[in-house]
């Protein structure tokens, strides 16, 4: 297909969804460079992405163009060889063993703390926050831990376990407002090195540590925003880990993205700029894999709530890159507000969920109160 040809036919998937190309509505596109429309018809979100990054096309509102791409199902009119490729590799190898487990650390967490300290809340949370009654982004995280350690019943003395323990937030959050001691581990060692220095003088000791080589008996163990790092022919494994380090009457929260649809690896894109082997679970993987091992006590979902929290995040990174253009550079900023804003839609257009899941060895006596 030539070139005008392949304008035409982007011209047409893209009508789909009320897109034009050099339109004057904030989620039209501003095509720069002709063979823009090849590399997205040849190479699909990867070539949308990097063309992106690559300065080839605009447009002046990313989050509203990716939400009309989604809810119209754009994804699927163009060839997909790249992320075949990719659910094929995912099917036949186990991109997140324990040894490629610290390749998301070192890729996506370890890049920088300026840009983190910039673009999140005081505590460093990087998950979704629970804007039920929160009026800023601050509010809504401590709204979010909160909820979380009220929903597992912490009392002062408990041994705690946090797996995918970030900066240290969530550890020093339970240890200082619910009297518990912490363990946390992750894969990456910034996080590690800055969680410890969050907590000094804390019941709470951080470990540069992959899930599965942890050891010890705990009386509630939380996840927030690791399982979508750990990969469905991992599911199971990490459930039988858990099930194994959670005492008899304990209670093991789970928060995470969850997928509509069972799929083997997520946006190529993403894994080749953001999450490398990062894949979001379905409802299905989760309760399979948690079949014989925990009883389902609640499920909560409010994926919508992770738009605002990402469109937070992208206020305060474009607020502060004055202070961070010199170490990162223009095609940086182009790479993450392409994240954060892609993200974002992909909640508005309820593609993306986020739940928090309550999970028991054996079923709480009486029942478990939901608290939302």
């Amino acid at each position: 297909m030539g070139g005008n040809g392949n304008r035409r036919r982007v011209q047409e998937i893209l009508a789909l969804a009320d897109i034009r190309i050099n339109g004057d509505r904030p989620w039209d596109l501003h095509v720069h460079n002709s063979d823009f429309f090849r590399r997205v018809l040849t190479q699909g979100a990867l070539g949308l992405g990097e063309s992106y990054m690559e300065g080839w096309w605009d447009c002046d509102s990313l989050d509203e163009f990716f939400v009309r791409a989604l809810r119209a199902g754009l994804e699927n009119k163009v060839p997909r060889s790249a992320s075949v490729v990719a659910s094929l590799k995912a099917r036949v190898f186990n991109p997140q063993s324990r040894r490629r487990s610290f390749r998301v650390g070192e890729h996506h967490y370890d890049i920088g703390n300026d840009l983190f300290r910039y673009m999140l809340d005081d505590l460093m949370i990087y998950s979704c926050g629970y804007w039920k009654e929160a009026a800023s982004l601050e509010d809504a995280q401590v709204e979010k831990l909160d909820l979380i350690c009220r929903k597992l019943r912490l009392e002062p003395g408990m041994r705690i376990l946090d797996v995918g323990c970030g900066w240290g937030g969530t550890a020093k959050f339970a240890a200082e407002r619910y009297q518990v001691e912490v363990v946390g581990v992750s894969v990456s060692l910034e996080q590690v090195r800055t969680a410890r220095e969050a907590c000094r003088g804390l019941p709470v000791s951080i470990h540069l540590q992959d899930y599965r080589s942890v050891r010890g008996s705990f009386d509630r163990i939380l996840s927030v925003g690791m399982f979508e790092h750990v990969g469905s022919k991992n599911h199971r494994t990490y459930m039988r880990k858990m099930a194994e380090l959670l005492r008899e009457q304990g209670l093991f929260l789970l928060q995470t993205i969850g997928s509509n649809r069972t799929v083997a690896s997520i946006n190529t894109w993403i894994d080749r700029y953001i999450f490398p082997n990062g894949a979001i679970p379905s409802a299905r993987q989760i309760t399979s894999a948690i079949e014989g091992l925990f009883v389902l006590e609640d499920w909560h979902s409010f994926g919508s709530d992770y738009d605002r929290t990402l469109m937070c995040w992208y206020h305060n990174f474009n607020e502060s890159w004055h202070l961070l253009r010199d170490r990162y550079g223009d095609s940086f900023y182009r790479m993450w507000k392409y994240f954060l804003l892609s993200s974002a839609a992909g909640f508005r257009a309820r593609r993306d969920q986020l739940w928090q899941i309550v999970l028991s060895r054996k079923g709480i006596p009486g029942g478990y109160p939901v608290l939302r």
